[in-house]
């Protein structure tokens, strides 16, 4: 290779520029002109392999004799970056961009030469792109001329683009539409991309939504259509009943988690039919929905939780039994959670209540409070989270325990153990629990 080099110096004194022909320069052979170019491509000569690298761009050789991995559209690539790397080393902004504006030349000539059976045209787009893009400093509307081949790459082939750099480019597009109010061209990319993104893409579909959409209203209107055309898409159900529940409209928050759990009744859309059921009063169906999820949890906070909404919902339909029975279980599940007793206390002060509803309160009834402040105590001594709260409570019934001239009359002495249960009142039968003389 050197005696070629040793050649040139002596025919053209180094001379940079040669004019472009179908033949070798100098009177060289295919394989030795290639190699050339080869060898100064790969040193970073670049002034050296422009002038042979021109000779083949002309030519057009798709095969040399003797270069069996010779291919004609990666000459192509490599006078790319030869062009490029010129310009790399030019401090005149004007040689710069004459080195730079020969190189995007070549991306032209690239699709004219070649078929699409011969190279990838996506690839070259995307790589037309990338050019622009990494020269928009020096390339006069660079970033947009950027935006216009990513967009040719995908209408060619969305896949690809959208896993080139984790999507990077995908996003690019993207956020370009979106920042310049371009609504239905990025309505468009998204319908594509959803299917196929990555995370880092579907992080950006869902950030390019709340941009394009000023308004929750708009959102709805949205997501509405594209329901229409997948009626069981749980995303878009999911996400337009929160959007429903937020803007108040309750009747269509409600019918679209009822369709949610008709497609699938898990854990939380079950959970959210309680909760609708529970505020609307309706304890029969909040009722069924907390048991179902009762049994669709396998996680002991939230059965103990459930299980107390359920004695609090036994508890507003008077059925004060099922209600204890609940709160028992809350406390079978966390024993030293001190809600369970309070709720308790609060079915036995609500049982006395309905006792006496039609009738005065009596001393026998008023022994029913000591009982209600024996839970409010396990309350605060077990757990210091409602201690306050439960001694406040307490304090309340204070008025309403049994007077000394009761405990006189009923012969009742302070620390004596009595029942609760039907031999004071048939009302109280079901209660069956000792509580002590205060």
């Amino acid at each position: 290779m050197k005696k070629y080099i040793a050649l040139l110096v002596l025919i053209t004194g180094l001379s940079t520029t040669i004019n472009a022909q179908s033949e070798p320069p100098y009177g060289m052979s295919e394989i030795a002109a290639y190699s050339i170019f080869y060898d100064n491509f790969r040193t970073g000569d670049y002034e050296m392999a422009l002038q042979f690298g021109k000779w083949m761009l002309e030519a057009k050789p798709r095969e040399i004799a003797g270069a069996t991995r010779f291919s004609l559209d990666r000459q192509y690539e490599r006078m790319i970056d030869v062009y490029i790397g010129l310009a790399k080393e030019q401090s005149d902004p004007s040689e710069k961009s004459k080195y730079l504006d020969q190189a995007l030349s070549l991306y032209d000539e690239a699709f004219e030469t070649f078929t699409e059976e011969e190279i990838d045209y996506f690839q070259w787009n995307y790589r037309k792109g990338r050019f622009y893009q990494e020269h928009s400093n020096e390339i006069s509307n660079g970033m947009d001329k950027a935006y216009e081949q990513y967009k040719i790459a995908f209408e060619m082939d969305p896949l690809r683009l959208s896993e080139a750099g984790d999507g990077y480019f995908v996003r690019l597009l993207l956020d370009n539409h979106v920042n310049n109010n371009e609504r239905e061209e990025a309505l468009a990319m998204i319908d594509v991309l959803e299917p196929i993104g990555g995370p880092e893409v579907q992080k950006a579909i869902s950030d390019a939504r709340d941009k394009i959409f000023d308004s929750p209203e708009e959102r709805i209107t949205f997501l509405e259509s594209r329901l229409a055309n997948t009626p069981d898409d749980l995303d878009l159900l999911n996400e337009l009943a929160t959007l429903y529940e937020r803007q108040g409209d309750r009747a269509k928050a409600i019918e679209t988690a009822e369709k949610l759990y008709e497609l699938d009744p898990s854990f939380e859309n079950t959970r959210k039919l309680a909760d609708y059921a529970k505020s609307d009063a309706q304890y029969e169906f909040a009722l069924r929905y907390l048991k179902e999820a009762l049994d669709k949890t396998d996680n002991q906070r939230q059965k103990r939780n459930i299980s107390l909404e359920i004695a609090e919902t036994y508890q507003n339909m008077d059925q004060f039994e099922s209600a204890r029975s609940f709160a028992r279980e809350a406390i079978n599940i966390d024993p030293n959670w001190g809600e369970p007793y309070i709720r308790i206390a609060s079915i036995y002060a609500q049982t006395i209540s309905r006792c006496t509803r039609n009738r005065t309160i009596d001393r026998d009834d008023r022994s029913v409070y000591w009982l209600v402040m024996d839970y409010y105590d396990k309350a605060a001594n077990l757990d210091s989270s409602v201690a306050n709260s439960a001694r406040r409570q307490a304090q309340s019934y204070k008025p309403v325990l049994p007077t000394a001239e009761d405990k006189f009359f009923r012969g009742w002495e302070t620390g004596d153990k009595i029942m609760i249960d039907g031999n004071i009142n048939s009302c109280y039968s079901w209660i069956n629990e000792e509580t002590t003389v205060r």
